[in-house]
């Protein structure tokens, strides 16, 4: 029971100022879109809307007048409440600070490029002491891979290497985006990181080959291996393969030859990938593996030698309506650099909307002079007493202010740390700092912002102010109330009747071997007390009454008897179950009071939630605005 409340709380609040009145309870009311909305989201499907829209007023009236006594009792300040609410709200912000179509660019995107997979070559020209130089001889591949044919002299200091196929996710977000745009046979132009120059050809592109599972037996050799060595390891895999050709076990072999330290435990099993997770020697193999159980001859790759065995494939997803899928790109997007992208749009944005703007009470030079001085002695103490440490340096449109001790808190962090320091400059890093702020306060005032968090953050809230109002004034109210839960029963002992009853013993087994054991040691006389407490946990045993429907595995007995048993009923974590019938008993026995009590106490809560709102209802009267619910059933 106290589920439903619970979920119904949390599909129902919300506030929608400015609209039509539909509900008043006192001096509070609830507009038409406020129950329209929380009506639609629990998307009820109705053959008479008239009437689901008239119980649902009802409900909704009885939920609004709990919360408001749980207002009155002031149970939004409990700590415990507002721990929980805070931790909620951290749990959800996240999700509300990116650009929900910026999101979606990003699954369209990553979906079609899943659906080919590109053949790459890349070419990189390290950046040292002459980064000119670099430049030059970037720009010169260029022009030799677009206008020679067949195999070209590259310029010294290039190197050349084959990124295999690959598809969304497998290398960098700013090089997929360049790879992604080229045709086949294309070149992509010149392009710096912070040490290499790049560019990329497309030798390739095909459907996607989807995920694939394989396990494999590694002959390894060292990167200075001779040609005999190689020939020698060569010759200890073909051995191999031909015992696996005999058949001997792919699991077996793995583990006695393999040299892959990783996975030979696991019967050479890798975990499952797509296309550019290995070499494209490796993968080349792997995808001509036609059928599950397949093998590969041994073949050859930087690492060694390989025998692989096909497991299985799974064919790329090409319902874009595919919820799984759709589920784990958005895991993978959340997980890549490539949200950064879209965070840096909203990050622009959020600053337009927060209308932050530099406070002209310090000015530029003094917050530049004295971040450079924090540095020299970047103690707490220091930050809060700088000239500036007081006064605002940043401005919303609410009037709300940033201290200048919370830049030079800033500096200090960010300056402090070696791995996030990239020696901006005091005027980049102010700029991040202002990003910053517009953020933070973005977070503490979302709701102003966002109706759909300010509904997430109000449903939650009331929700559970209404478990803890109900818990004192209901539930736990009649748990502990013995002698009106006695009264309740004298009163309505016709009401806790027995159906058609059994006592039983309920058998819970670690495995079915084990059940079987148990029933057959019970039928030739054992005593089911000592077989549990002797079985070490692989018995659990529990005796009871029961309503024959009650019964597990009662579906496969038409008429159960004394002392007869159930068939064993296999659970899908390897466990098992049976239920051996003691003493079968007639319908409409009476219950008597400690066997009705779970029935006594939920029904005896339904009186006690009833009496509770007809006083809240005599405290706060409620009125219906016919014209307004008539607009809303039409």
């Amino acid at each position: 029971m106290k589920k439903l409340y619970l979920l119904f709380a949390i599909s129902a609040s919300v506030y929608s100022a400015g609209a039509q009145t539909l509900i008043t309870y006192g001096n509070n009311t609830v507009s038409k879109d406020e129950f329209w909305r929380a009506y639609n989201k629990n998307k009820p499907v109705v053959t008479d809307k008239e009437k689901s829209v008239r119980e649902y007023v009802d409900l909704y009236t009885n939920f609004k007048l709990k919360v408001k006594a749980a207002y009155d009792a002031r149970i939004d300040t409990l700590q415990q409440i507002q721990y929980d609410i805070q931790n909620f709200r951290n749990q959800v912000m996240e999700n509300y600070l990116s650009d929900n179509k910026g999101l979606k660019r990003l699954e369209d995107e990553a979906f079609e490029r899943s659906q080919k997979d590109v053949h790459v070559l890349h070419f990189s020209i390290p950046i040292g002491p002459d980064s000119a130089q670099a430049a030059a001889v970037a720009k010169e591949l260029y022009q030799k891979l677009n206008s020679e044919k067949g195999t070209i002299v590259l310029p010294d200091g290039v190197k050349q290497s084959d990124l295999g196929f690959i598809t969304a996710f497998t290398v960098p977000y700013e090089y997929e985006n360049i790879i992604y745009n080229l045709k086949t046979g294309e070149v992509s132009e010149p392009k710096a990181s912070k040490t290499s120059w790049h560019l990329f050809k497309v030798l390739e592109q095909k459907p996607g080959a989807g995920k694939w599972k394989v396990a494999q037996i590694l002959f390894t050799f060292p990167p200075e291996a001779d040609n005999a060595m190689k020939e020698r390891i060569r010759r200890r895999a073909d051995s191999v393969y031909n015992l696996l050709q005999s058949g001997m076990s792919f699991a077996a072999a793995a583990k006695i030859f393999s040299d892959d330290k990783l996975t030979y435990l696991t019967e050479g099993e890798l975990p499952e990938f797509n296309a550019g997770k290995y070499s494209y020697a490796f993968e080349s193999r792997v995808f001509n593996l036609k059928k599950d159980g397949d093998l590969s001859k041994p073949f050859e790759t930087a690492f060694g030698y390989h025998i692989v065995k096909r497991l299985g494939q799974k064919a790329v997803v090409t319902n874009r309506s595919d919820e799984t899928n759709n589920f784990e790109l958005k895991q993978k997007i959340m997980a890549d650099e490539r949200i950064n992208v879209e965070r840096e749009k909203f990050t622009k944005e959020i600053v337009i909307k927060t209308g932050i703007k530099k406070s002209p009470i310090v000015n530029t030079t003094d917050l530049y002079r004295f971040a450079d001085t924090l540095m020299k002695d970047p103690s707490v103490e220091r930050t809060e007493s700088l000239p500036i440490s007081k006064k605002p340096v940043l401005l919303f449109t609410d009037k709300s202010t940033v201290p200048g001790s919370e830049w030079l808190k800033f500096v200090r962090d960010y300056r402090g740390n070696t791995d996030q320091d990239q020696k901006e400059s005091n005027e980049q890093l102010w700029n991040k700092f202002v990003s910053y702020s517009a953020v933070e306060y973005y977070k503490n005032h979302l709701e102003n912002y966002n109706s759909d968090f300010k509904f997430q953050m109000l449903e939650f809230k009331e929700g559970n102010m209404l478990f803890e109002i109900m818990e004192r004034n209901v539930w736990n109210k009649a748990v502990m109330d013995a002698a009106g839960l006695q009264k309740y029963y004298d009163t309505h002992k016709e009401k806790y009747k027995w159906a058609a009853s059994a006592d039983v013993i309920v058998f819970n087994c670690s495995s079915a071997k084990i059940a079987e054991e148990t029933m057959t040691a019970l039928k030739a006389g054992a005593d089911w007390k000592k077989l549990s407490d002797e079985s070490n946990a692989t018995i659990q045993a529990d005796s009871g009454r029961y309503e024959l429907t009650q019964v597990i595995g009662a579906e496969n007995i038409a008429q159960p008897a004394n002392g007869m048993y159930t068939g064993i009923i296999n659970g899908a974590d390897g466990t098992a179950s049976f239920v051996y019938y003691l003493h079968i008993y007639p319908a409409d026995m009476q219950r008597n009071f400690e066997e009705a009590r779970g029935l006594v106490i939920n029904d005896y809560q339904g009186v006690l939630e009833q009496e509770w709102l007809n006083t809240l209802k005599q405290k706060y009267p409620v009125k219906l605005n016919e014209s307004v619910l008539s607009g809303l059933i039409k």
